[in-house]
């Protein structure tokens, strides 16, 4: 109950980064799009189509942070904590389609055909542009503070929710001020190269985000296994059990965020009852679940098949963690 409890807190907690982040998003997304349309300005309206991207990606987290709860059915016995990595992705191929190909767009269409900004163009975009970089810069240290709030290091980055929105946030900082660069070195130099290769390089920003992001979220929803760590633990204390004679298999994979399923091959010592493996499989799965606390599917395979086939895929014969 304790850890549902912290769970259910941390995504309350997340919920409200994603609203703030949602809101700054689509009051800089119109912002942007009018600045640009009145400057004429290829770099403002990248920064547009990045901010749009953005806030169709806030709407998908939402989704996951909500649908990635909902407890275990028929349907899905193992629950739906991978709704999360699957909404993660398409928040991930959002940024690629919406922010980073419309952003190669105008920039190439810039070089192409020029673009004329009046002065006042000029001042407004940059104007929009230096609201949109403290709008930005505060929602980022919003998403910072909860990252640190939930753990150090990477750990805080856990929960991909977050972690899309910590780099959003990031990256429309960056973006903003390439574009602000672009924007100035044009209007000093009067040459359209400079806000094209700002909108260019926006674009190129998003398109690795996007990739980095949508490569993390097909790992989780293909089956990554558990953390490294989290397995030496778990194959240390079978190691340790006096009744296994040897871990012929140990296999995890991360079915949420904080859901681990745990299937192991184990080979008991000799000449113990039927009785007494039972006791014994019951009590190793409980001092697994006590020492993993995200191991909440915990299967124990007791097989005497030589070492040759435990490379196939366990057989998954056992009860829930902590039973």
């Amino acid at each position: 109950m304790t850890g549902t409890s912290s769970s259910q807190k941390a995504d309350r907690k997340t919920r409200v980064t994603v609203l703030v982040a949602l809101a700054a998003n689509l009051v800089i997304a119109v912002a942007k799009a009018v600045g640009g349309i009145f400057a004429a300005s290829p770099a403002l309206l990248s920064e547009a189509a990045h901010s749009v991207a953005d806030s169709l990606n806030e709407v998908f987290l939402l989704a996951a942070l909500r649908r990635s709860r909902r407890p275990a059915d028929r349907r899905h016995p193992f629950g739906y904590g991978k709704e999360r990595f699957f909404w993660s992705l398409l928040a991930a191929v959002g940024i690629f389609v919406m922010g980073g190909c419309f952003s190669f767009f105008q920039g190439i269409d810039a070089l192409r055909n020029g673009a004329e900004e009046k002065h006042s163009g000029y001042v407004a975009g940059l104007i929009v542009l230096g609201v949109a970089l403290l709008a930005e810069g505060a929602s980022l240290i919003r998403a910072l503070y909860q990252v640190r709030r939930q753990g150090r290091g990477m750990d805080g980055l856990r929960d991909p929710a977050l972690r899309t929105v910590v780099a959003e946030d990031g990256t429309a900082v960056l973006g903003v001020t390439l574009a602000m660069i672009g924007m100035a070195l044009h209007m000093v130099t009067g040459q359209v190269v400079w806000e094209a290769s700002a909108s260019l390089t926006i674009g190129a920003l998003l398109v690795y985000v996007a990739y980095r992001l949508g490569r993390e979220a097909r790992d989780q929803l293909i089956g990554e296994a558990a953390d490294p760590e989290a397995s030496g633990r778990i194959r240390a204390l079978l190691d340790a059990q006096p009744e296994i004679d040897s871990v012929e298999a140990l296999f995890t994979m991360k079915m949420g965020l904080d859901s681990v399923l745990v299937a192991a091959r184990v080979d008991l010592m000799p000449g113990m009852d039927s009785e007494r493996v039972e006791e014994v499989a019951v009590r190793i799965k409980r001092s697994i679940a006590d020492l993993v606390l995200e191991a909440d599917q915990i299967f124990l395979d007791v097989t005497d098949r030589p070492a040759a086939e435990t490379r196939e895929s366990p057989a998954a014969t056992g009860e829930r963690g902590g039973a």
